[in-house]
């Protein structure tokens, strides 16, 4: 596998390739049940999630800050708070404890 990197490129092709077109040409009719159909709903949101939480705990300089960022987050936005208002106060709360922890 080192000394050749085709069979990398041609493994990731295959499988990218294969993920995009299987379901295209494998499901024909309209989707009725009612699990798949919430299953395929939440599945833009679970991997928008799992993409971004990695990074708010390792885009500061500690990992503390982003998890005390993200907890402010998810308060604010409990109570109804707009995007930009949560995402100024992640960023407070960051600047804040990395002011006093750093």
């Amino acid at each position: 596998m080192k000394d050749n990197p085709y069979i990398a490129i041609f493994t990731a092709f295959f499988v990218s390739y294969a993920i995009r077109v299987l379901p295209l040409t494998l499901i024909r009719k309209p989707i009725k049940n009612k699990f798949v159909k919430s299953f395929l709903h939440y599945v833009p949101y679970v991997t928008l999630s799992v993409m971004t939480f990695p990074a708010i705990i390792s885009s500061t300089q500690t990992p503390v800050a982003g998890a005390m960022a993200f907890a402010a987050g998810i308060i604010l936005s409990f109570f109804n708070a707009g995007l930009f208002p949560v995402a100024c106060a992640c960023c407070a709360v960051v600047a804040i404890v990395e002011h006093f922890l750093v």
